[in-house]
């Protein structure tokens, strides 16, 4: 067994995409319109609401029903996934370099239909994977309710800062519909889900605490960001927007993800000291070359690096403090939404 762990958030540590927005925007009518706008009241209930119980990254069942109306099945899901997989640069070279260096776990609020063809298409153990589990399949609308679900989706379209109106379609309608049984037990691996997802980690790996690595870039992110900080661990915002940048320790912000192979390497052989220490001479000093030799980077992620990145473009690595994070988090979600697109740069 290795000694540390390396845990990554999917979409945007290693991929482009909003798999969940994607299909909504390509099966249903003016599906990217309704995911955002519950998106954002998602992220609405858990960081102004602060609704009790709530699990951030709700969207994903807030959305069932309207597939549900669109008769979509699993395999519909899995094909679109299959399908649609846009890497971040370098992210499978990160990934057979972390399967040799350190035990490493995919944790993606993400259906598990897109983390299985992600993970396929990564050459990465799918069991080394968590994410929200559903079956499509075991979920129906009669008739009538079918008209209601209809209905409601007009009125979400056409109120889309009513969240009122959300409140009583998502916690008081749609809970007296059959559907509502099967959608209540699915359990979305966001915020609170992907830290006990953590603790399952730790307690798999037998490690302590302070001997892990994670990395996100969404409001998802926020609650195993500030476990892995408070316990000495690592904790990464990738190309993240204002939520992950509050909370982690380290900006990165790149366009390839070798520049997370770097970091994980001097971590795999060190410990979070000496990976602070390497960010602060990654800033000072001029020649990166010398730096990289001086920290015993290995040779192939020396030559990625050098390849991706030249002498005027190198990427953002810092500790953020409250003098830089402005300007991080300006340049962060400048990146994020120039490789992403600003639909889903957008997204919490």
């Amino acid at each position: 067994m290795l000694e540390k762990s390396f845990i990554t958030d999917c979409e945007g540590p290693l991929t482009l995409n909003d798999n969940a927005f994607e299909m909504c925007a390509h099966f249903i009518e003016n599906g990217d319109e309704l995911f955002k706008i519950l998106s954002l009241y998602d992220d609405y209930l858990a960081d102004v609401v602060k609704k009790e119980g709530y699990k951030v990254g709700n969207t994903l069942k807030f959305i069932l029903p309207f597939f549900v109306l669109e008769n979509l099945k699993n395999q519909d899901l899995i094909d679109f996934s299959k399908n649609n997989i846009y890497a971040i640069r370098d992210s499978k070279f990160l990934l057979k370099y972390l399967k040799e260096a350190m035990n490493s776990y995919i944790v993606s609020t993400s259906y598990g239909q897109y983390i299985e063809a992600l993970s396929n298409y990564m050459e990465f153990p799918f069991e080394n994977t968590y994410y929200t589990k559903v079956d499509i399949d075991s979920l129906s609308l009669n008739d009538e309710e079918s008209a209601k679900v209809a209905e409601y989706k007009n009125q979400i379209l056409d109120n889309p800062e009513d969240y009122e109106l959300f409140d009583e379609i998502f916690f008081k309608e749609i809970p007296k519909m059959g559907i509502y049984e099967k959608i209540k037990e699915i359990d979305v691996v966001g915020g609170l889900g992907k830290k006990l997802a953590i603790d399952d980690i730790i307690e798999k790996d037998h490690i302590d605490v302070n001997e892990m690595l994670y990395i996100g870039d969404s409001i998802t992110d926020v609650e195993p960001l500030q476990f892995a900080r408070k316990n000495n661990g690592i904790s990464i915002s990738f190309n993240g927007n204002e939520y992950p940048l509050k909370v982690a320790e380290i900006a990165i912000v790149s366009p390839s993800a070798v520049a997370t192979a770097v970091i994980a390497n001097v971590y795999a052989d060190n410990d979070r000291n000496k990976v602070l220490q390497f960010i602060n001479d990654y800033n000072s000093q001029d020649d990166l070359k010398e730096l990289f030799d001086e920290y015993k980077i290995k040779e192939e992620i020396t030559l990625k690096f050098f390849e991706v990145f030249d002498d005027e473009d190198y990427p953002i690595i810092k500790i953020i403090n409250e003098d830089n994070y402005n300007e991080i988090l300006k340049e962060s979600v400048y990146m994020r939404n120039n490789i992403r697109g600003e639909d889903i740069g957008g997204l919490g």
